[in-house]
C-alpha cells in the first residue's frame, strides 16, 4: 500500500517522536521564560498545557500563569531561571518579578 505522505514529512514526524515528552527543550534544558521588552514582558512556557502566552511580568495574568506552573512542580526550575534571567540581564528587573512572584505565595507548597 502506497503512502500519502512525503518522505520529508515522514522524516519530520519521526524527528518529532524522537523527543517524547510534548515540551519545547532547548539543548536539552526546559525553558519556561522568555524575556521581552528588557524584562517587562515575556513569554511563558506552560509545559503542562503546550501553550506560550505573552504577558506583561508586573501582571496578575503572569503570577496566575506562574502559579499554575509552580503547582505542577516547576517551582525550582522557575526560580532557577529567574536567578539566571537576573544575572544575565541586571537591569531588567527580574528580581523584582521575583520578589512579586514569593510576595505572591506563588512558589510555597
Amino acid at each position: 500500500m502506497a503512502s500519502n505522505t512525503s518522505k520529508t514529512a515522514r522524516a519530520s514526524v519521526r524527528a518529532g517522536q524522537a523527543g517524547q515528552g510534548g515540551a519545547l527543550s532547548v539543548l536539552g534544558e526546559f525553558k519556561y521564560l522568555i524575556p521581552l521588552n528588557g524584562g517587562r514582558n515575556a513569554y511563558v512556557r506552560n509545559l503542562t498545557n503546550g501553550k506560550t502566552e505573552h504577558l506583561r511580568t508586573d501582571s496578575d495574568a503572569f503570577v496566575e500563569e506562574i502559579r499554575t506552573l509552580a503547582a505542577a512542580g516547576h517551582a525550582a526550575k522557575i526560580r532557577a531561571e529567574l536567578n539566571a534571567l537576573n544575572t544575565t540581564h541586571p537591569g531588567d528587573g527580574w528580581d523584582a518579578t521575583e520578589k512579586r512572584l514569593v510576595e505572591a505565595g506563588v512558589f510555597e507548597s
